[in-house]
C-alpha cells in the first residue's frame, strides 16, 4: 500500500429504486483506472456513506475489489460514534478485501485530543491494514495536531495524513516534523495542486469522479517538475473543483458526472437533487468547463 497519487473518494451510485447502482459504480470506476488513478477510497464521509446499510458497504468492498483485480489498492472509509463500531468497521474492511483504511476522529461527539488519540489507536491495534487519518477540523470540528501525530506514529500501520485543514503551510510543519514517517494527500480539491508543489504525496479528490483524467495529469505533471502545464489545467479546472468544497457537494459531482457520461444525479434522502437557481448556477460551470475541456498533454 503506497500512499501517494491520486485516490478517487468516489460517490455511490444509486437506482431509481434507491439501491446500489453496481453497473454504474462500475462504469465510474473503469474511467477511474483507465485515466491512471493509483488507489480507490469508498464511503466518504461527506458524501453518502453515512446513509449506507452495513450489507451495503460489504457489497461495495466485494464489488470494488473485484472491479480493480488489485491494479490499485482499496481503501475503506471509517466514520463511526464508537470506538466498538470502529475496530467492527475495520475488522468488516480487511475480511472483505480493503487493502488500507481511511479514519476519522469519533463521529458526533467532540473528543479531546488524548480521547481522539486512544481512538486512533484503538483502531490502529485490532486490524492490519495501514492507515491514513482523515484531518478535517473545519467540517468535523476535531484537529489531528502534530503533538498528537507524534503519539500516533508510535502505532506502525499508521502511514499517511489526509491534509484537509486547509492551512497550506501544514503540509511543511508536517515535513519539518516527521519527514518521510508520516505521507500527506491533500484533502481539498482547490488546494491540489499548492499542495503537491509543496511536497504532498497525493491528492484525495472529489470532482475526479466526472474528470479522472485532467486530475491525473495534474498530478504527474506536477510530480515531473512540468508545473506551467499541470497550472493551465488547473486553473481550467478551479471553477469546478470549487463545486467540491460545499454542503452540496454530493449532488454537484453527480451533476458533473452526468455531464462526462460515468454517473447519474440519484442521490439518496435526505439529499434532493439540485433545483432552481443553485441548479442553474452549477449546471452553468459544468457546461463551461466540459465545453473548454483542455487538451491533455502526453506525461
Amino acid at each position: 500500500m503506497e500512499w501517494n497519487g491520486v485516490m478517487p473518494a468516489v460517490t455511490t451510485k444509486f437506482t431509481k429504486d434507491d439501491e446500489l447502482d453496481l453497473e454504474m459504480f462500475g462504469i465510474n470506476i473503469s474511467a477511474q483506472l483507465d485515466a491512471g488513478v493509483h488507489g480507490i477510497i469508498l464511503g466518504g464521509t461527506l458524501g453518502e456513506a453515512s446513509t449506507l446499510e452495513e450489507d451495503e458497504k460489504q457489497d461495495l468492498i466485494k464489488h470494488t475489489v473485484n472491479l480493480v483485480q488489485e491494479k490499485v489498492p482499496v481503501v475503506m472509509n471509517i466514520a463511526e460514534q464508537t470506538t466498538k463500531g470502529a475496530v467492527k468497521a475495520a475488522e468488516r474492511a480487511e475480511y472483505f478485501g480493503a487493502k488500507g483504511l481511511m479514519l476519522l476522529p469519533p463521529m458526533r461527539y467532540k473528543s479531546t485530543d488524548y480521547e481522539t488519540v486512544a481512538y486512533f489507536e484503538a483502531v490502529a491495534k485490532s486490524t492490519s491494514l495501514p492507515i491514513m487519518i482523515y484531518n478535517n477540523p473545519v467540517d468535523y470540528k476535531i484537529e489531528v495536531t502534530l503533538d498528537m501525530f507524534e503519539e500516533l506514529l508510535k502505532q506502525d500501520n499508521i502511514k499517511a495524513v489526509k491534509e484537509s485543514t486547509r492551512d497550506i503551510t501544514n503540509i511543511t510543519r508536517i515535513r519539518n516534523r516527521f519527514g518521510d514517517r508520516l505521507k500527506v494527500l491533500c484533502g481539498v480539491d482547490t488546494l491540489a495542486l499548492e499542495s503537491l508543489l509543496l511536497g504532498a504525496d497525493g491528492w484525495v479528490a472529489g470532482l475526479v469522479c466526472a474528470f479522472p483524467k485532467e486530475t491525473v495529469a495534474i498530478y504527474e505533471l506536477a510530480k515531473v517538475g512540468r508545473v506551467e502545464e499541470a497550472t493551465e489545467i488547473y486553473r481550467w479546472f478551479m471553477p469546478l473543483l470549487e463545486l467540491d468544497i460545499n454542503p452540496q457537494l454530493v449532488q454537484n459531482i453527480k451533476l458533473a458526472e452526468v455531464a462526462t457520461g460515468i454517473g447519474t444525479e440519484q442521490v439518496r434522502l435526505p439529499r434532493l437533487p439540485l433545483r432552481g437557481l443553485e441548479r442553474e448556477r452549477v449546471l452553468s460551470i459544468i457546461e463551461q468547463g466540459v465545453k473548454t475541456r483542455p487538451q491533455i498533454p502526453s506525461y
